[in-house]
């Protein structure tokens, strides 16, 4: 099987997108913020979990918090309001 110049500029084309790729790795750690990512890494599965709960126990902090405040505004207030006569 022949090569053609159609399969010969495929081919060229692949080797200047791979070489652009290498290139471009090389320059990761160079920049503003190569030193982060030279230093960052996976955590641990406890870390993780840690993580995790962490951020799930501020979720549900907060849900209640804006529950408690609906509830207040919702039937606190306009029982106080009766009570003092406003509404």
């Amino acid at each position: 099987m022949k090569k053609t110049n159609e399969d010969s500029g495929i081919i060229d084309r692949a080797w200047e997108l791979q070489h652009n790729i290498e290139a471009r790795q090389k320059r990761i750690g160079k920049g503003k913020y190569g030193r982060v990512l030279k230093m960052a890494r996976n955590p641990t599965n406890e870390e993780y979990e840690k993580t995790s709960k962490i951020t799930g126990a501020g979720i549900l902090i907060i849900g209640g918090v804006g529950f408690l405040i609906f509830l207040l505004s919702t039937q606190v207030a306009p029982w106080i309001g009766e009570l003092l006569g406003l509404i």
